[in-house]
């Protein structure tokens, strides 16, 4: 099947290179030609466990190729994918300008028949505006499908190679077709094909990421009460997740969410429950606590120093919201590291891969960041390890070094992911989430 996709973004180049893995023909359009010029020598840009080597295998092979022509994207492809930013506004409503420009300016390069798939996450209604908008300046016949990406960055390879549910909303049964052919070789074991409408798709995205949200968000409330009352909240979710009708996943108490997903998601389904005139009240209190659970390790490290780090220099492990990711957005990493500076102190900071992004859009404005490759070395003298992301490089301490390194041995968790008797057998503090 000939593929075009529009936008080479985190989704939009895992879906070309995985689509062009199963054998399909993929172009790959994007306004920005240098972004072009690296992906054509094989660089994906961005980190994702998988994709730089797909990414040349399939480069050789010629099943995928990379274009900045919008007219070339269009006539050649006969599924059109778009993967178009759509960013939040301060009032947590959706800027679909990117969505609906490109959708106006392809609509004149229609050469027959074409599938035209909204592969960002939209808010409800996003595909009958795109509908309406090519309906006025083509002649030739086109279906408009929603088609949400379900991702987890640091595995979004096997992801896509191999989904968990295919969600297609269209009404016509001839996209329908097309698109149930081209996901069925991503199926071959197990049917997971779920087609609905277009508005349902377009909410299944919001609600699926916003009831992931609500898990995390209990469980950090639920980590706060049980400090409180002295509970362990380890031996709590091993006996509520144990429950079938609960499940273990996402139960994990931290220093909140972040990503490119979560907080957006949350943020676009209130907006849109807000212009519909429907209150969402679960999830106005979700987004509050995310943002307070982003700073429960600072009162923790600001109690611990009465009140005084003035001076003092702290290690930050994990600046990505995640693991095997370099993606900073919204990583409770910046939320702490921005307070802690606002107090006089100063951070050493590392990561395995999120360094460079860091320097690079965060490097002026939080100047008082130094940061280093070896996550040993940052402990320079550190008056505290604050740990964030739990990368599996920083889950087995090296105890003795830190000994020698650390000016004060005193370590915060926030990720809960170190054993406390081993900590205080050797002689340091130990704070974490929810004791």
């Amino acid at each position: 099947m000939k593929i075009g996709i529009i936008g080479t973004g985190y989704v939009g180049l895992v879906s070309g290179v995985c689509f062009a893995e199963n054998g399909n023909s993929v172009i790959c359009m994007d306004v920005d030609e240098k972004k072009i010029e690296n992906l054509k020598k094989g660089d994906p840009v961005i980190y994702e466990p998988g994709l730089e080597e797909l990414l040349k295998k399939n480069l050789e092979e010629k099943r995928v190729t990379f274009s900045s022509s919008l007219k070339e994207v269009v006539q050649q492809s006969d599924v059109i994918f778009l993967c178009l930013p759509t960013p939040p506004m301060e009032d947590g409503s959706v800027d679909l300008s990117h969505v609906l420009d490109v959708a106006g300016n392809m609509a004149k390069y229609f050469n027959s028949y074409k599938v035209v798939v909204s592969k960002s996450t939209v808010p409800v209604g996003t595909c009958d505006a795109i509908r309406k908008l090519l309906s006025k300046k083509t002649r030739y016949r086109f279906d408009v499908v929603s088609n949400p990406e379900f991702l987890k960055e640091g595995a979004a390879v096997p992801d896509f190679m191999s989904p968990d549910r295919v969600v297609v909303g269209t009404k016509s049964k001839k996209a329908a077709a097309i698109m149930r052919e081209l996901y069925s070789s991503f199926m071959r074991v197990n049917e997971r094909f779920i087609l609905m409408d277009e508005r349902s798709s377009e909410l299944t995205k919001y609600a699926a990421n916003s009831m992931l949200a609500v898990r995390i968000s209990f469980m950090n409330e639920l980590a706060n009460l049980s400090e409180i009352l002295k509970a362990d909240i380890g031996m709590i979710r091993a006996g509520i997740g144990s429950d079938p009708r609960i499940g273990s996943s996402f139960l994990f108490p931290g220093v909140g969410y972040g990503g490119s997903c979560f907080p957006k998601d949350v943020k676009g389904l209130l907006n849109t429950s807000e212009e519909n005139g429907y209150e969402f009240k679960i999830l106005r209190a979700i987004d509050e606590i995310n943002n307070v659970q982003k700073l429960v390790l600072v009162h923790k490290l600001r109690k611990h120093f009465k009140y005084d780090i003035k001076g003092k220099t702290f290690t930050v492990w994990g600046l990505s919201y995640k693991p095997r990711t370099d993606d900073l957005r919204e990583a409770p990493a910046l939320t702490i590291i921005e307070e802690l500076l606002s107090h006089g102190a100063k951070i050493n900071a590392v990561d395995p891969v999120a360094n460079d992004n860091f320097k690079k859009l965060y490097g002026k404005k939080f100047k008082g960041v130094k940061l280093f490759s070896n996550n040993y070395s940052a402990l320079k003298n550190s008056s505290g390890l604050i740990l964030v992301t739990e990368w599996n490089e920083f889950r087995k301490l090296d105890i003795a070094r830190m000994k020698k390194l650390m000016k004060e041995k005193v370590i915060f968790d926030g990720r809960n992911i170190y054993d406390p008797k081993f900590i205080k057998k050797n002689g340091f503090k130990y704070y974490r989430i929810g004791y």
